[in-house]
């Protein structure tokens, strides 16, 4: 497998070399092609736009199809019903004489 070292240094070598076409495509499309100025312009701006509304695609359709959260007073209700049964245990397991317990295991 490539080191790390060897992958950042080919990222800088594409890096610098798509600047440097990007630079000449725009500023000197004769060396390349006449009208790539055009075309390269073109598809930044698309890609920019393509960006832009493809997030807002995805935040749209997230808040399309989450749920809702419940209501806060749904959510008391539950907490206070649990708090109840955890209540009842605790008051059930307080009454057991303490010795049953060790007879049960033993």
């Amino acid at each position: 497998m490539a080191s790390d070292k060897a992958v950042g240094a080919a990222l800088v070598v594409v890096s610098i070399a798509v600047i440097v076409f990007y630079a000449v495509g725009l500023f000197a499309p004769q060396y390349i092609r006449p009208g790539i100025d055009t075309l390269l312009i073109k598809i930044t701006v698309f890609a920019a736009v393509a960006l832009v509304f493809g997030i807002l695609a995805w935040i749209g359709y997230t808040l399309a199809t989450t749920p809702p959260p419940k209501p806060i007073e749904e959510i008391e209700k539950e907490l206070e019903e649990e708090l109840k049964k955890l209540e009842k245990e605790l008051e059930k397991q307080a009454s057991e004489p303490s010795g049953e317990a060790g007879r049960k295991e033993g």
